[in-house]
């Protein structure tokens, strides 16, 4: 339990420009991870364990990257209940992202629009700041999301994955593959045909010399976007089966703005989060599971993400058919109590089968 209730912190913070509150928490987390002061906002841990593309997952709950570019404070997000944490996105060079203001809230939909582009300090000072973490060796999983810089060519795309893979590699329990954000030009071309193929194939044999390399094979995860057909999701599962991606992390953030019209900021570019894209995240993990099972089995991870406010909206991602699930937008307006009822909620559920 968290020494100061989240309603307090969160009227403060929402007075605040949304990617300044950003800043000023992270710096606070910053100064306060793996020091008694951890206090104000460490929460009780779940225990709920399960076995996800080989890894022993502590619980089902995980953070969603985004939050944590930089990987600054793993151990102090890791502190709040995670089972796992995911951070990055990181490019293989440092880039600033897009022009400010690029992050908007929308507090009567619970939701958020951000159009950020990759801002990270890039991959030499990400793995640094990994390697500062002690949350892996307290048995917790640590996914490294990794993407492309926006000054290369998307018909270069690849380049910068494997260069990201490479650097994290040796530090990671998972590796996701963002081809999903909408706020890097033309990336989402990536999740079409050929360019999938190409790339999960490139992908697919760099990491068998990493492995080789490091004598242990780090599962690969792919995230993607909720803006999809049934078709492209089709041919998305099956990619993923042919190339030995080991899990798919559903989904993004949404280009749409059909459930948040009339309301301040509607408008601007940018994905969105929150409490809107539950269902349109929820379609898009059912069809995967359903394609999945006949493509590979039951046994094909899907990471559900995307509108989880609360433990309710959790179990639904795991009924659509996730194996786990992320939180992000949910964590800014419900605090870190959610994590908490959320692994509750899902432990419960597996023993009362």
């Amino acid at each position: 339990m968290s020494l100061i209730p989240y309603s307090f912190s969160r009227t403060a913070l929402f007075k605040l420009d949304p990617e300044y509150a950003h800043e000023v928490t992270m710096n606070m987390l910053a100064c306060t991870q793996r020091t008694p002061l951890d206090c104000l906002y460490r929460q009780s841990f779940i225990s709920d364990p399960i076995t996800i593309a080989g890894l022993r997952f502590p619980n089902r709950i995980g953070l969603a990257a985004g939050l944590d570019k930089n990987a600054r404070v793993i151990d102090g997000l890791g502190a709040m209940g995670f089972g796992f944490v995911e951070v990055g996105t990181v490019t293989p060079l440092a880039q600033s992202g897009n022009a400010k203001p690029r992050m908007f809230r929308l507090p009567e939909a619970h939701a958020l629009i951000n159009r950020l582009g990759f801002n990270n300090e890039g991959l030499d000072a990400f793995v640094r700041n990994v390697q500062q973490s002690t949350f892996r060796s307290s048995g917790k999983i640590l996914g490294l999301n990794i993407g492309k810089n926006a000054v290369t060519p998307i018909e270069r795309a690849a380049d910068d994955y494997l260069i990201a893979l490479s650097g994290v590699y040796p530090h990671a329990d998972y590796v996701t593959v963002n081809i999903s954000s909408p706020n890097t030009q033309n990336l989402r071309a990536l999740q079409s045909d050929d360019a999938l193929e190409a790339l999960l194939a490139a992908l697919a044999t760099h990491r068998n010399a990493l492995a080789d390399k490091y004598g242990r094979r780090v599962p690969i995860f792919v995230k993607i976007a909720p803006d999809l057909d049934e078709t492209q999701i089709d041919f998305i599962a099956s990619a993923l089966v042919k190339h030995q991606m080991d899990g798919v992390i559903a989904t993004n953030t949404t280009l749409a703005r059909n459930t948040v019209q009339g309301l301040p900021y509607a408008n601007e570019v940018g994905g969105l989060s929150g409490a809107p894209i539950l269902a349109v995240s929820n379609r898009v993990i059912a069809l995967l599971r359903a394609k999945l099972d006949v493509a590979y089995g039951p046994s094909y991870p899907i990471i559900g993400v995307g509108g989880i406010m609360s433990a309710k909206d959790a179990q639904s991602k795991i009924e659509a058919g996730a194996n786990a699930v992320q939180i992000y937008t949910g964590l800014i307006y419900q605090g870190p109590s959610l994590v908490t009822a959320c692994a509750k909620a899902l432990s419960r559920e597996r023993n009362e089968l």
